[in-house]
């Protein structure tokens, strides 16, 4: 694997960027592969936390409305984000002349889609960790958290390892990394049939 992939460097600036950003803008400052795994993550945390707007009960329906509409919205950078991800992998790959052999094996994930994964759990253990430290919440509650983040953290560990051996085969050449991107129907007004619908009866 080519030393500029370095995993736990991916997963030191999720962590260093979502405890930044709870106290700062959003920003991205990184070049190359860092750029584009800080982008996409800052994604992954937009959307967060207009989730928890979402289900919040004191929130009037226009409010809502424009939630949901930031949610979708997030959503699509966010899958926009996993696929400039595998497109960087493949054009290192095209750059080095890496070329699998025709019986290479294939992963059902590309690892564009385990660092979208290893963002989301950098967000899970960042906030589980807030509600082990609420002074208002039970010691139940804490407990429970407490729980909960060292099976996120299991869940990091192992997903940070499985992607570096998955990195670690596509470089080599044992692995082939083919990328399917992903069509999105609903945000395309001529493939949405509400949205192409309205227009043909204008």
């Amino acid at each position: 694997m080519p030393p500029r992939i370095n995993v736990p460097e991916i997963t030191d600036l999720h962590a260093r960027t979502v405890a930044l950003w709870h106290t700062e803008d959003v920003a991205n400052p990184y070049d190359g592969l860092l750029h584009l795994v800080c982008q996409q993550h800052s994604f992954n945390y937009l959307l967060w936390h207009e989730e928890d707007i979402a289900r919040s009960p004191d929130v009037g329906d226009d409010r809502i409305a424009q939630v949901k509409r930031a949610i979708d919205r997030y959503n699509q950078q966010r899958n926009d984000g996993i696929e400039k991800l595998d497109a960087f992998f493949l054009q290192m790959l095209a750059a080095e002349k890496i070329e699998p052999p025709s019986g290479a094996r294939q992963n059902t994930e590309t690892p564009g889609s385990a660092i979208d994964r290893l963002s989301i759990l950098s967000l899970r253990q960042y906030h589980m960790q807030e509600q082990i430290d609420r002074s208002d919440a039970s010691e139940e509650h804490r407990e429970k958290a407490r729980t909960r983040l060292a099976v996120v953290n299991e869940q990091h560990r192992d997903l940070s390892n499985s992607l570096e051996e998955l990195l670690d085969d596509i470089f080599a050449g044992r692995k082939r990394l083919k990328v399917y991107f992903q069509f999105k129907m609903y945000n395309d007004p001529s493939m949405n049939p509400y949205l192409y619908g309205k227009q043909l009866k204008q």
